[in-house]
């Protein structure tokens, strides 16, 4: 009997490049000129990442710095969830973006269907904040690596574990 074969969907953050991005801002933040004097900040705290400015224009701007410091890091903007806007203190604007760890149960099943719908011969299934992806021959694994790479999900994906 032939043995199947798998590897595993995930969606993982390197926290320590997330901080490196985060620190590598607010060294820019406070190298800028258009930011001399201003009250703009970025924090990591666990996974959720504060970023404070004057007002939103400037919390716009602090927020794009970040955004080009992430990708640079190797770290897609689909694993940031950006939270609304708040009025804080003293006149200031906050916002709270927080990093998507893990595929939840949503993404899961979107993952799970498109590969049902690819009539690719394998299976998948849901395990904890993972999906498992078995099948007979290993062409068939490469091929739904393939396919979900060009897919359009909602979070960055990254493929490991590949046993044979």
């Amino acid at each position: 009997m032939a043995k199947d074969c798998s590897f595993d969907v995930v969606s993982e953050v390197d926290m320590q490049e997330v901080d490196n991005a985060v620190n590598q801002t607010t060294k820019e933040i406070s190298q800028r000129f258009d930011f001399r004097g201003s009250k703009a900040s970025v924090t990591l705290e666990g996974i959720d990442i504060k970023v404070t400015a004057d007002d939103d224009y400037k919390l716009k701007n602090v927020v794009e710095i970040l955004q080009a410091k992430v990708i640079k890091r190797g770290i897609s903007l689909k694993n940031l969830d950006y939270g609304k806007v708040e009025a804080a203190f003293s006149g200031t604007a906050r916002q709270i973006i927080k990093i998507k760890k893990g595929i939840d149960k949503e993404n899961a099943k979107d993952v799970i269907s498109s590969l049902k719908n690819s009539k690719i011969k394998v299976q998948a299934q849901l395990m904890d904040d993972q999906v498992r992806v078995s099948g007979k021959n290993k062409d068939d694994l490469q091929n739904a690596i393939a396919y979900l790479k060009q897919g359009d999900f909602k979070i960055a994906l990254q493929f490991v574990n590949f046993r044979s």
